[in-house]
């Protein structure tokens, strides 16, 4: 919760550090400059960016359309010229083995199988790319193209029970082509085609298995990209293998897309791939199969030409930029004079004189950058009123309104348990170097209280000697009374942790870093918040009976033997975030009403703290060396403690 209150504080501070807008300037340096370096660009490069972008760009598109599609109807052609002859070669060994078998006779099968045996032997010796062919329970194997490729055969009989639907389609005259790749880990190729032998036999479907290779050189190319597609959007060749063997469907593709919408047997078009680039493509669809051969290119291949003619444009562009640079320098003397002056202005503020005069009257930057100055130097010497720079800042910018409005804040007091006593002990010991070592002592333990304070979003009002008074809910708030009353006692906490640590890395009996003991007040109520003080001084602080009963309840600690005191009116806001031990009622000088007093052991949630953690008032003191106080013997001196501590009846 703390964290997050941390960073909306500082998302407040950094958006008030915008500066304003600056006014208008009727003539501005940067516009005439503008107005010279673009009159000679568009003179220069002009005519030549049209040129390049227009005239050249139409004509690469031509020229790669046309390639692309010249490439395409190649590819396409060579593809179904092999798919062609794979066909009719597997239909004419089917013919043969049938010639065979109708001229030795139906008794003679032994014959018969010897013959058509050497006939795919003899087929398969010319076919070496052919890898089986089936037709029915008939299947021709080319052993040699397994033992090769290092695959079994039976991997044949695996594909055929998987495409049982396919073979039927072909049965009924449909010629498909599949991409088999997946089963026989190669790049291999199915083609079902529909058979009906001699003597009008029934139509069966012949299925050839080959490699896809022969078809693949034809499918090569570096900068325009042919593939190959079945009807179903397999794809069958790819330059990519690792497509052809995962199997890849590309029926989501674009292009693909349009083709399958398509009644055009060719067409090329520039379309939008899935990746986002723009490709110029072109499809032809084969007479077999359905198959379809698609060629692409990406446009911005195609325009890598005009790039280099922008290359040539920057160098031109150089050459112009030099003669404008000429003619700005001798403008530039109308802005190095002015700003020489300005120069020394700074250099008097440098030195701390902040009242510096400027006659610059222009109405340009030059004019504006030295009202600038001037409103500088005037916040300059507001910065001197203030202690806090951060409200110096927020008051310079209006944040924070002249004069004082009522807040409900948390006040913060704090204090050095024996500072009189250390301070003479330094005196003591180390004469006339006292004054350098206590306050080196003093501004360390000051630095990581001041941090306990800004790390809760708390603004330190002032430093009384060793005292730190600090409040919440003033220029800094969270919106709700509760949360900065919480912060406040978070701060307290985390100074309680950070003087334990440092406490542990002071050397014992060091009289120039004795341990230090402090005690802690802490109060909410309505204050009044404002810049109070002179003309020559004033701070950002708040008044009221609520901080002068913090400050008091600050007092109470030692003889309570406490670090942290709140009193009731924190505790009703806060309490049920603590672990807290009531102690005796005060009555303040002041108040005529007794006042409640919580010493807060722990935060009930640990919100980060580090250890220790202790829960009760007895393991705190034993903890921070206090002492158990003997509250019936305490001696009050009311015009001094401006306390009374109220005791039971038996002391």
């Amino acid at each position: 919760m703390a964290g997050k209150k941390e960073e909306t504080s500082k998302v407040e501070l950094h958006g008030a550090a915008k500066s304003p807008a600056p006014g208008r300037v009727r003539y501005p340096i940067g516009i005439k400059l503008v107005i010279i370096i673009v009159f000679l660009l568009l003179i220069s490069l002009g005519s030549i960016t049209v040129l390049g972008s227009v005239m050249v760009s139409r004509d690469l598109r031509i020229t790669a359309e046309d390639n692309n599609f010249t490439i395409n109807q190649r590819s396409a052609a060579q593809a179904e010229n092999t798919l062609q002859t794979i066909r009719s070669d597997a239909l004419l060994l089917l013919d043969s083995i049938n010639a065979v078998r109708a001229g030795v006779g139906p008794g003679s099968t032994e014959l018969w199988s010897e013959l058509s045996r050497q006939i795919a032997d003899i087929y398969f010796e010319r076919n070496p790319d052919i890898a089986a062919l089936a037709m029915g329970e008939r299947m021709l194997i080319n052993d040699g193209f397994f033992v090769s490729n290092e695959i079994e055969t039976a991997l044949v009989d695996e594909f055929m029970d998987s495409s049982i639907q396919d073979v039927e389609h072909a049965r009924m005259g449909e010629t498909v082509l599949l991409n088999t790749a997946p089963v026989f880990g190669i790049p291999v190729l199915a083609m079902l085609l529909p058979y009906q032998g001699s003597g009008g036999r029934e139509t069966e479907t012949v299925t050839i298995i080959f490699s896809s290779e022969s078809l693949s050189d034809a499918f090569g190319g570096f900068v325009n990209v042919s593939f190959m597609v079945n009807d179903a959007a397999d794809i069958l060749i790819h330059g990519d293998h690792r497509l052809v063997m995962a199997g890849a469907n590309m029926i989501n593709d674009p292009l693909v897309r349009m083709l399958r919408e398509s009644r055009e047997q060719n067409f090329q078009t520039l379309y939008t791939d899935l990746a986002g680039n723009r490709q110029f493509g072109a499809f032809r669809k084969l007479a077999i199969a359905n198959a379809v051969v698609i060629t692409t290119v990406e446009s911005r291949v195609i325009f890598e030409g005009i790039s280099a003619t922008t290359r040539r444009n920057i160098f031109l562009t150089g050459a112009v930029l030099f003669i404008s640079i000429l003619f700005i320098w001798f403008y530039s003397k109308t802005i190095s004079r002015p700003l020489e002056r300005l120069t020394i202005a700074a250099r008097e503020i440098e030195e701390g004189q902040f009242e510096v005069p400027l006659a610059e009257k222009r109405r340009d930057e030059i004019g504006l950058l030295s009202e600038s100055f001037v409103k500088m130097s005037n916040a300059l010497g507001i910065f001197g009123h203030f202690t806090n720079r951060e409200i110096a800042v927020r008051a310079m910018r209006g944040e924070i309104r002249p004069g004082g409005e009522p807040k409900y804040a948390t006040i913060f007091f704090s204090d050095i348990r024996s500072f009189t006593a250390i301070s003479e002990n330094f005196t003591n010991t180390f004469g006339n170097e006292a004054s350098d070592k206590i306050v080196a002592w003093l501004n360390a333990y000051l630095t990581r209280m001041v941090e306990c304070v800004e790390k809760t979003n708390g603004v330190v009002d002032k430093y009384i000697g060793d005292s730190v008074m600090a409040h919440w809910g003033t220029a800094y708030t969270t919106g709700v009374t509760e949360h900065d009353a919480l912060n406040a006692v978070r701060a307290a906490l985390l100074m309680r942790v950070a003087l334990l640590e440092m406490n542990r890395r002071r050397q014992p009996d060091d009289p120039a870093d004795p341990v230090i003991r402090i005690g802690c007040g802490i109060n909410s109520g309505i204050v009044t918040v404002g810049q109070i003080g002179s003309p020559q001084r004033m701070e950002y602080t708040v008044i009221g009976d609520a901080v002068n009963l913090a400050s008091r309840t600050e007092a109470v600690n030692k003889p309570l033997g406490t670090d942290i005191l709140i009193t009731e009116d924190t505790w009703n806001l806060v309490g049920k975030y603590l672990i807290t031990e009531e102690m005796p009622v005060v009555t303040v000088k002041g108040r005529g009403k007794p006042v409640r007093m919580f010493a807060v052991v722990n935060l009930i949630v640990k919100e980060g703290m580090e250890q220790p953690h202790p829960r009760t008032l007895t393991e705190l003191r034993n903890m921070l060396g206090i002492c158990e106080p003997d509250l019936c013997s305490v001696d009050v001196n009311a015009k001094v403690l401006k306390y009374k501590i109220k005791k039971d009846g038996h002391c």
